[in-house]
């Protein structure tokens, strides 16, 4: 064994608290730290010959690349939608690392069984049946890229090919329906082989709203002449948290032939709140279900879930057929439903916060997100320079400078922002115009950082050019 390796091995008890002093130090600083960490990153070094052994690496990263990190972890971290890592999901992070298992398949540990079982909560936390089979994957976009990917096979079933065995193209043109999708269903599509350009935007709701017009959803379905299609709805947009009629759509089923793939994912938590959970109602109708888990669950990056009615055609698409791997039985290895063959435990951050904390914990930090968003709301409609640009629906709002709002001035506004280290928000086109997004998802916020935020955006907006 290397030398270096072999005092690491013997010293390995120690080296482990000197990174858990770290993380203490960090951890226990973040309200303090700087949001954002704009400016210029550390030169590249050359990779060293000998090496420094982990406490030499620890060092080293203490001293070039720790103050360079964002504080995104922290209460003031709105851009995106980034939740944090509560305690326990932080101690089970920690412990997946430790632990190393792979959980491809079941031959050799109970990992695998864990992760069966985190996704039966996850299913009873959103209102879904058993019927509605999953695996973990590592964010939404992925998430939504499986369902798609089983979709593409449902398509191929209708229309008497097998997508997974003749290809994309034995499919001919695929019609994808949505009202405000996320960026990354076109993503997929184009990952998938359906192609970007065959993303259909149907019409939406007039008055300020990001929902599909169903009405106009029946029309575009009828247009197809019986041919199946896709139809991808939201359970919270990204800009204003709008959410399709998740029963309506489905009730179309009965006179149209699609898939319907529902991306829930971060808006799905509403299914935590008695006051919010109309919002999800229709979810359990879904053909397939994204829901981000570093979102709204605050579990570490990265992990999410997908669920879906059909994996028997999950796993036409993602079956790995090797010997030493084993083949697909009727409860499936997870090999055999996503991209992945090799799988970090990423289940486990879930188990521990789920467990520590139960519905009522994660309801009230979703309650409590929502109340804090309309707080920010309401200080920003009563402020002169910013408007709100929609109604703050659940835990984003959307507003930009009164005035002129062109895209340079947006953009300094949240540079602005970002420089001050007091807040960190994110910007975005809504309806046309450009604007800002502050996105609560954290479990740390408190109306002392909202206030702090708007406090920050008031000082930044002085700084702006008229």
């Amino acid at each position: 064994m290397h030398l270096t390796l072999a005092e690491d091995l013997a010293r390995f008890p120690a080296l482990l608290q000197s990174a858990r002093d770290l993380a203490v130090r960090e951890v226990s600083g973040l309200a303090d730290r700087p949001v954002a960490r704009p400016g210029r990153a550390p030169d590249a070094e050359r990779l060293p010959a000998g090496g420094v052994g982990a406490e030499g690496a620890l060092a080293r990263f203490a001293e070039r690349w720790a103050p360079g990190f964002s504080g995104s972890a922290g209460p003031r971290y709105l851009g995106f939608v980034t939740g944090g890592a509560t305690p326990a999901a932080l101690a089970g992070d920690w412990l997946t690392g430790a632990y190393d298992q792979n959980v491809s398949g079941a031959g050799d540990s109970s990992a695998t069984a864990l992760e069966r079982e985190t996704l039966g909560w996850l299913r009873e936390l959103f209102g879904l049946g058993d019927e509605h089979a999953g695996a973990f994957v590592t964010g939404a976009t992925v998430s939504n890229t499986v369902g798609l990917a089983v979709a593409r096979e449902w398509l191929g079933e209708r229309l008497g090919v097998c997508v997974s065995r003749e290809g994309t193209a034995a499919l001919g043109p695929v019609d994808v329906l949505s009202g405000s999708p996320h960026s990354s269903i076109a993503k997929a599509m184009s990952v998938l082989g359906i192609g970007r350009d065959r993303l259909r935007r149907v019409p939406v709701l007039a008055g300020n709203r990001e929902a599909v017009d169903v009405g106009r959803l029946a029309e575009a379905l009828d247009a197809l002449g019986g041919r199946p299609a896709v139809v991808v709805a939201n359970a919270g947009t990204v800009n204003t948290v709008d959410f399709d009629d998740l029963r309506a759509i489905a009730a179309l089923k009965e006179r149209h032939d699609f898939w319907l793939h529902v991306d829930a994912a971060f808006g799905g938590f509403a299914a935590l709140s008695p006051a919010h959970a109309h919002l999800t109602d229709g979810l359990d109708a879904a053909d397939s279900v994204c829901v981000d888990l570093h979102k709204w669950l605050n579990v570490p990056y990265d992990a999410a879930v997908q669920f879906t009615r059909r994996q028997d055609l999950q796993v036409r698409v993602f079956h790995n057929a090797s010997p030493y791997l084993g083949l697909p039985t009727e409860d499936p290895d997870f090999l055999h439903l996503t991209p992945e063959n090799s799988r970090r435990l990423r289940a486990l951050p879930s188990w521990f916060s789920l467990l520590a904390y139960g519905r009522e914990g994660h309801r009230e930090i979703v309650e409590r997100n929502i109340g804090l968003a309309r707080r920010l709301g309401e200080r920003i409609a009563a402020t002169p320079g910013l408007r709100l640009l929609a109604p703050v629906r659940l835990n984003v709002v959307c507003f930009t400078p009164a005035g002129d709002a062109t895209r340079e001035r947006v953009h300094a506004l949240a540079a602005a922002v970002a420089a001050s280290g007091e807040a960190f928000l994110t910007p975005t086109v809504y309806d046309g115009t450009h604007a800002l997004r502050a996105a609560f998802s954290n479990w740390r916020t408190s109306e002392a950082d909202t206030d702090l935020v708007h406090d920050a955006l008031v000082r930044a907006l002085a700084t702006l050019e008229p």
